[in-house]
């Protein structure tokens, strides 16, 4: 179960804290405030919908990007209208307590391990990536036992849909991971920027990494059934924004649809 110590201290990030958020939109008027997981603002992903809706029904809409857990809590809270995001158990928690609306699928896309590129060895191709996160992570594992120093795991630390999948990761490898080889990201900086400035391994959306993502680094593992992604949008059960139905039945339809298509990291659902 994700806690209610993991929702606070996501509410604490730069993104969602503070008076930006302090009167609830059915107060304020204005645009549409869309509450989305930083990684699918830094894929391009919610942009491509922001823009779409707002020329296909004149309507003006707001990105208010943050950790997915922080996002959900504004949901809760009345303090956006609706959020795009993709840490499912927390929805599900949310939706069963009756404070979010219109809970749709929109997306699928999926996590990925990314590092160092292996050493080469010559006349021979480097390996493909592998498809078992939980192997990756054991792979770390024993290289730590040996050298800790010798690798950084830089996590996102933040309460984003990244950072509740890989701690669901390191669980499922049965691994505690621990200081000097795992490290926490800055959150006041991009994840993914980090991850390849710092040459670290990390587990990153591939949306993100698609857009951002690359060299000096290369994808470990993908694939895994473990690390598929569920994106949906909903909007808050505290508000009613006069274009929150009008927002989830165009983003859920052919329109929306269409949009996610032309990303090549996701499949609309």
């Amino acid at each position: 179960m994700l806690s209610r110590r993991l929702f606070v201290a996501a509410l604490a990030t730069p993104a969602l804290a503070g008076g930006a958020l302090a009167q609830k939109p059915s107060e304020r008027g204005g645009p549409l405030r869309l509450g989305v997981d930083r990684a699918l603002a830094e894929s391009g992903l919610a942009k491509s919908l922001q823009h779409a809706f707002s020329a296909d029904t004149g309507i003006a809409v707001l990105l208010v990007p943050g950790p997915a857990l922080a996002v959900l809590e504004a949901v809760r809270n009345g303090e956006v209208d609706t959020a795009l995001v993709n840490a499912p158990a927390a929805e599900d928690a949310l939706e069963k307590q009756g404070l979010v609306h219109d809970r749709r699928p929109i997306a699928a896309g999926e996590f990925i391990v990314v590092g160092p590129a292996p050493a080469r060895v010559r006349g021979r191709s480097p390996p493909p990536p592998g498809r078992s996160g939980v192997e990756a992570l054991e792979r770390l594992r024993d290289q730590a036992a040996t050298d800790p120093a010798s690798f950084v795991f830089l996590s996102a630390n933040d309460g984003s849909g990244v950072h509740v999948a890989e701690q669901a990761l390191w669980r499922a490898a049965r691994i505690e991971p621990v200081a000097p080889w795992y490290v926490a990201a800055d959150p006041g900086q991009g994840f993914v920027a980090q991850v390849r400035a710092r040459g670290a391994y990390a587990l990153v959306e591939r949306g993100a990494w698609a857009a951002v993502g690359g060299a000096p680094l290369v994808v470990v593992a993908e694939g895994d059934p473990l690390l598929a992604e569920s994106i949906h949008a909903m909007r808050s059960f505290r508000v009613s924004h006069p274009a929150g139905k009008i927002f989830i039945g165009w983003i859920a339809g052919g329109r929306g649809r269409a949009v996610v298509a032309k990303h090549a990291a996701y499949r609309a659902r």
